[in-house]
């Protein structure tokens, strides 16, 4: 055989066994890549993303569109030629298995944690909306979660509203531990609460709760030290003046929040805040309308473009990889609260843009 023949031959060879190793070798690592945008302004199968009734509204233009991020599965064993293959790509990220699902945690824990962390933000949307234009949001600490086993279980539940403990007045839900930790393990801990069926109704009538029990638990012992515990989560919940549903499918996680608030003010406000421009962005929100940082924003930024929006709003704290990696055509705005969105929302709508707050590289 000539020598030229067998040298080629070889490295076919090699190359060979290369590419079957980097199929067969696995390696622990995930992918992220930019997911779909919906615009809050409009329609997602068939079905308005947001619903207002019970309040005048207004036609609204332009977009406001919400971004994902698509992740490989907790079960995806990604193979060596996959993870130098992301590596390579300018529009998808490798990044180590445990960060997306750290503690061994499974597919469906994820799914679940990004549902409750969707709700959650939906419920602080409404309330950073309401909040932003003057429309005062009633509300009340209740029990967000019993943890089994606990002393509550069974006599307390999820959705109860605490109106007090031991006869002090509960306004926060730092105040439940305060109150039930001046007791020692062992000890009767009196709690006055609407129970959640009432409260569930009162809610849906869009009315405040009334119909109060008394409900004592016996104080247990925290595992680590020698604080009462009763074994509950508490949380805040509200009542909306008027009905604002938000309906969107196969979406989890917080990042929605800040993109659900402007559509709601935007539907709620004489001013048409976008001026037919098409803006996305991402971030979360908490009832006092603070933003808050996200992940992937590199592959939201990019799905962003890919889509057709001008103007990104950019959590404060992410606008520095946001701007180390920003696509041609996307100026990325810089917010740290609803008030900061608004106010740049209406500078784009009018285009008067000159003076908007940019992310800079750091």
């Amino acid at each position: 055989m000539p020598r030229r023949t067998a040298t080629m031959l070889a490295s076919t060879l090699v190359l060979f066994a290369l590419l079957c190793a980097g199929v067969f070798i696995k390696v622990p690592y995930s992918e992220m890549s930019p997911g779909p945008t919906v615009n809050t302004l409009g329609e997602s199968r068939g079905e308005q993303v947001l619903s207002i009734s019970g309040h005048k509204t207004y036609p609204t233009t332009g977009h406001l569109n919400m971004t994902t991020v698509r992740v490989t599965g907790a079960d995806f064993n990604m193979n060596l030629l996959e993870a130098v293959y992301g590596w390579l790509s300018d529009e998808n990220i490798v990044v180590p298995h445990e960060n997306l699902y750290p503690d061994g945690k499974t597919e469906k824990q994820s799914t679940q944690e990004n549902a409750e962390e969707f709700s959650q933000s939906q419920e602080s949307a409404k309330v950073a909306a309401l909040k932003q234009i003057g429309i005062p949001v009633s509300a009340r600490v209740i029990v967000s979660t019993v943890v089994k086993g606990s002393p509550s279980e069974g006599t307390l539940h999820a959705g109860d509203v605490i109106k007090d403990v031991d006869g002090a007045a509960v306004t926060e839900p730092g105040d439940v531990a305060k109150l039930v930790t001046k007791h020692k393990p062992g000890e009767p801990v009196v709690f006055t609460v609407v129970p959640a069926a009432e409260a569930a109704e009162a809610e849906k009538a869009n009315r405040e709760p009334t119909a109060t029990t008394k409900v004592t638990v016996t104080a247990g012992k925290a595992p680590d030290d020698n604080r009462a515990i009763v074994g509950i989560r508490a949380g805040t919940d509200h009542t909306f003046p008027f009905p604002i549903d938000i309906k969107l499918a196969d979406v989890g996680g917080p990042s929605a929040g800040l993109m659900f608030a402007l559509g709601i003010v935007d539907k709620l406000s004489p001013e048409n805040l976008t001026g037919g421009k098409f803006i996305a962005g991402t971030g979360t929100i908490d009832d006092a309308g603070k933003v808050g940082p996200i992940g992937g924003i590199q592959m939201k930024i990019i799905g962003a473009r890919q889509a057709g929006a001008e103007y990104f709003l950019t959590p404060a704290e992410n606008c520095a990889s946001a701007a180390t990696h920003r696509p041609d055509g996307l100026t990325l705005v810089k917010v740290s609260t609803i008030d900061d969105a608004a106010k740049a929302l209406a500078k784009i709508g009018k285009g008067d843009t000159a003076a908007l707050p940019l992310c800079a590289k750091s």
